[in-house]
C-alpha cells in the first residue's frame, strides 16, 4: 500500500490577507504562496469582508492592515478576536502613530509589522505568531518600552482614606464642627478628632480649611 500524502491544508498555515489595496493583496499573495507551510486561503479588501471571510476559512493568522474604508484594522482586530480567539493577528502597516499602534494592540493584534518588512520576515512572523511567539517591529518594540518606562500617575491622595474618613471629610468641607460630625455620624467626638488628624495626614494638608479645599477641588464635597 502506497504511503498516504498529507495534504497542504493539513500541515500548512492559514492565511487571510485584510487590506483594502488590491495590489498589496496581489504581492502578498504571490510571495506567501511560495512558502513552505504557509497557504493564503483568502483575501479581503475590507475590515468587514475579513470578518466574513475569517468565519468562512478560520485562518491560524490573519495579516492586518488598520487604515481602510469602513471599518478599520483596529474594530475589525477586536470583532474578529472576540468571534474568533485562537487565531492571531498580525498588523501589517505604514503606520506608526501611537492613535492606532496602542489601540490594536489592546485590541489583541498579536505582531506588529511595518509595509517596509521583508518578504521573509513577513512570512517568519506568520510562522513565529502559529507557534505562539509575538513579533514586533524594532521600532514599535522601541516605543513601547518607552511607554512602559515613563511613571506611572500617583494616585490621588484621598484614595488613601477609609469610608469612614471620606465621610468625615464631607461633613468637614460643610463647615461642620467636630461636635456636629459626632452628632450627624453618631460616633464619639474623640473619634471625630482621630479620623480628622488622619485625614489632614493622608492627604498632605495643615488645617481644617486646606482638607475642605482639597474636598471641593477633587469633587469630594456634596
Amino acid at each position: 500500500m502506497e504511503p498516504q500524502v498529507e495534504t497542504e491544508t493539513e500541515t500548512s498555515i492559514k492565511v487571510l490577507l485584510v487590506d483594502d489595496h488590491e495590489m498589496v493583496r496581489i504581492g502578498l499573495a504571490a510571495v506567501l504562496d511560495t512558502e513552505d507551510g504557509i497557504e493564503v486561503v483568502g483575501e479581503a479588501g475590507s475590515g468587514e469582508e475579513g470578518i466574513r471571510l475569517a468565519q468562512e476559512y478560520k485562518p491560524d493568522v490573519v495579516l492586518m492592515d488598520l487604515v481602510m474604508e469602513g471599518m478599520d484594522g483596529i474594530e475589525a482586530t477586536r470583532q474578529l478576536l472576540k468571534m474568533y480567539p485562537e487565531c492571531k493577528v498580525i498588523v501589517l502597516t505604514s503606520y506608526l502613530d501611537d492613535e492606532k499602534m496602542y489601540p490594536v494592540i489592546e485590541a489583541g493584534a498579536f505582531s506588529y509589522l511595518l509595509k517596509t518588512s521583508r518578504a521573509n520576515e513577513v512570512a517568519d512572523a506568520i510562522r513565529a505568531a502559529a507557534r505562539g511567539q509575538s513579533v514586533l517591529e524594532s521600532q514599535v518594540a522601541s516605543k513601547m518600552m518607552n511607554r512602559f518606562r515613563q511613571p506611572q500617575a500617583a494616585a490621588p491622595a484621598h484614595e488613601e482614606l477609609t469610608d469612614r474618613e471620606m465621610d468625615v471629610l464631607r461633613l468637614l468641607a460643610k463647615g461642620k464642627s467636630n461636635q456636629d460630625i459626632a452628632d450627624d455620624l453618631i460616633i464619639g467626638i474623640k473619634t471625630v478628632k482621630f479620623h480628622v488628624t488622619n485625614i489632614l495626614a493622608k492627604l498632605g494638608v495643615d488645617d481644617r480649611t486646606q482638607a475642605a479645599i482639597y474636598a471641593y477641588k477633587n469633587g469630594l464635597a456634596e
